[in-house]
């Protein structure tokens, strides 16, 4: 499939909202010239189509071919093989652009082809350290299809923080909660939990976190266990627990599902945060019960929105 039009990626929004809870997602698959296969995350992509004309910039990080004008906005674009230094990749531009929004900005991706989108179970989706393949930094996860073969999913926040660099966070004011005000968050992106721990020791508040759902179920688990042992009240050990959407093994909404569940975490605030920010993740967040909803990285908007929750 040399074409995909935005109408198409679109079309099946709603549908996509309906996996809310049911641990799947819908992944694009595409090639960069090379055998390897890639995919990013549906919600990410606005659109894909044919590389359009990019106009030269000075200094353009490696790997930004230069700029381009979409409707109205200047974005750059990125020629992902030799940003990757995929070996054997053709030395010529790719002829298809997915245009990707993450955290309010929009990049131009430059790929070989684009292929299909196959819908994925995260139980099946596994952390790329388990499975043989380069760029281990630049990849999230790794998914083994059917056939045998392996689908690389990018890490677009790592890709953006290593061709733009990583975005300084202003001073935040701490909260006014106890010193021993603890909030667990969950993410399975290296550069996201860096960045989550700054806004959280700014804040003022301690915290525990894990990198992927599964292992955040089992260690609240093990907290609530804990708490209940020691007779405290939940929101002693825990006073907020910040969950990332898309995980390997299991996503955020499951996450958020099986803690809105299970009583012993009642009165427990559950915020996603999360790189897919269009309505429609909004709409799959508040239908398995999260308390509040907001859109990586603006550290100021994760800590205006985590301090209200907190100092409760």
């Amino acid at each position: 499939m040399n074409l995909i039009e935005n109408k198409n990626l679109l079309d099946s929004v709603d549908a996509r909202t309906r996996l809310a809870g049911s641990n799947k997602m819908e992944i694009l698959l595409f090639t960069l010239g090379t055998r390897e296969i890639f995919g990013i995350n549906v919600f990410k992509v606005r659109e894909v189509g044919r590389t359009p004309h990019i106009t030269k910039a000075p200094n353009m990080p490696r790997g930004v071919e230069g700029l381009i004008s979409l409707r109205g906005n200047v974005i750059p674009v990125l020629s992902l093989a030799p940003f990757l230094q995929l070996e054997g990749a053709p030395k010529e531009r790719g002829a298809t652009m997915m245009v990707a929004e993450y955290s309010k900005r929009t990049l131009g991706f430059l790929v070989h082809d684009v292929d299909r989108i196959i819908r994925v179970d995260w139980e099946r989706v596994k952390a790329p350290e388990s499975v043989l393949t380069t760029n281990h930094g630049l990849i999230t996860a790794v998914i083994e299809l059917e056939s045998g073969g392996l689908v690389s999913i990018l890490d677009v926040e790592q890709i953006l923080a290593n061709a733009f660099g990583e975005a300084m966070i202003i001073d935040i004011p701490p909260a006014r909660v106890d010193p021993e005000t603890s909030v667990f968050f969950v993410d399975d992106s290296i550069v996201a939990r860096r960045k989550i721990s700054e806004v959280l020791d700014k804040l003022g508040v301690r915290h525990k976190h894990a990198t992927n759902g599964l292992e955040a179920w089992t260690r609240l688990q093990g907290i609530a266990a804990h708490a209940i042992q020691s007779g405290k009240n939940i929101r002693e050990e825990i006073r907020l627990i910040l969950v990332d959407a898309e995980m390997p093994e299991m996503d955020g909404y499951v996450l958020t599902k099986n803690i809105k569940s299970d009583p012993r975490f009642e009165g427990v605030p559950v915020v996603m945060h999360s790189s897919l920010s269009s309505e429609a993740n909004r709409a799959m967040g508040k239908s398995v019960g999260v308390d509040a909803y907001v859109a990586k990285f603006d550290a100021e908007a994760l800590a205006d929105t985590l301090r209200p929750l907190i100092e409760r």
